[in-house]
């Protein structure tokens, strides 16, 4: 697609809606609006079984006029889970439940995604209303695994520093886990390189000291996700776009940067990369993050114009005419929210009538539409 400013909308009409409600071409996928549908865990599973609760929590953002929808992080192997109750895709048996996902949320008018994730050290916790704290094996945790046998912070176990040979088990794990996602019905598929889990924790010095071919120069720390995009792009259809979700910094002086995001987005494209999902932080405890309304905004900014690369953005967006003006301004392509849909489900279609933009309601819902 052509990277453009777009100019700022005036008084929305039939014939110049706001840039929020406008289509956007992801390969053969056409959004109907800019508005998706973060991955978000629901630490609600057994054994990686998707349940009736996502169907509910995921269906009902497909129906509140969300563009896109996407599953949250699903873990490609068991040891990749955030917690016991996390979804996963490293079994066939997955499958079935989330397919009925799928297809209620296309059913909406919505594309179905799922975002496809290892947790790494970070793995083996309990839900965060539970605490978060690590859950060991007695407790049916599990041994964790990581670049480096290096802690996420004071209390975590001492993950095993994953050999070469694992490395390359992960990366098929991924490809396993893609090829599941396509047979379950999904049109877009994320990689989850974000937030302090495994291939972030690769890319970041922070978490990485191996001193082989996955370590020490950005072109080693980037290695394994640039080999699980290029995995997964193989088994995806080509015209089915892949995102990837980054942490563009950590926040930390020494750690990933805004610099080496763009130089590995730059990779990533030329890889087959359709989107940049562009979040931060996650990678140690000792971040300092100030948060405002937008304030991840400039990282997919910076990566649309210097890479020249679809891009979401993420993070404090919760005012429609403050989303529908990252898109006219040609910040970000997508305006990917997650809490704001927590709160309220039916969010796009409120956002549309706050634009002054006519958009279809459900036919079960229309009599409730204002006039």
């Amino acid at each position: 697609m052509t990277l453009t400013k777009r100019p700022s909308a005036g008084t929305p009409t039939v014939a110049d809606p706001p840039a929020l409600f406008t289509p956007l071409a992801l390969r053969g996928l056409t959004l109907k609006n800019r508005i998706a549908v973060s991955a978000m865990c629901q630490y609600s599973c057994q054994d990686g079984f998707a349940t009736d609760w996502h169907l509910v929590h995921l269906g009902g953002r497909a129906v509140g006029g969300a563009a896109l929808v996407v599953v949250e992080a699903t873990a490609v192997e068991a040891r990749g889970r955030i917690s016991p109750a996390c979804v996963g895709l490293w079994k066939d048996a997955h499958i079935p439940p989330l397919a009925r996902i799928a297809r209620f949320v296309q059913s909406q008018g919505a594309v179905a995604g799922i975002q496809i994730h290892h947790a790494g050290r970070k793995a083996s916790t309990q839900p965060p209303w539970e605490g978060r704290r690590p859950v060991g094996p007695a407790e049916g945790g599990w041994e964790v695994v990581a670049p480096s046998p290096l802690p996420f912070d004071a209390g975590y176990p001492v993950p095993h520093a994953l050999t070469v040979g694992e490395i390359a088990d992960v990366v098929a794990a991924f490809a396993r886990a893609a090829e599941r996602a396509l047979e379950a019905g999904f049109e877009l598929v994320e990689v989850h390189a974000a937030h302090g889990y495994l291939i972030h924790e690769f890319n970041s010095p922070l978490a990485n000291q191996r001193d082989d071919a996955y370590g020490g120069s950005f072109a080693g720390r980037t290695r394994l996700c640039r080999e699980v995009v290029a995995a997964v792009r193989r088994v995806w259809p080509v015209d089915r776009p892949v995102a990837v979700r980054l942490s563009c910094t950590d926040w930390v002086e020494g750690g990933w940067d805004p610099a080496q995001t763009v130089a590995l987005a730059r990779e990533l494209k030329t890889l087959g990369v359709d989107l940049i999902d562009c979040s931060s932080g996650g990678t140690v405890p000792y971040q300092r993050i100030v948060e405002a309304p937008g304030f991840q905004v400039p990282f997919a900014d910076r990566v649309r114009h210097e890479v020249g690369v679809p891009t979401a953005a993420v993070g404090l967006i919760t005012e429609p005419r403050q989303a529908d003006a990252i898109v006219a301004e040609g910040q970000a392509d997508l305006i990917f929210m997650a809490r704001e849909f927590l709160r309220e489900p039916y969010w796009p279609l409120k956002a549309a009538r706050a634009l002054g933009c006519d958009v279809a309601w459900p036919v079960q819902y229309a009599r409730a539409k204002p006039r």
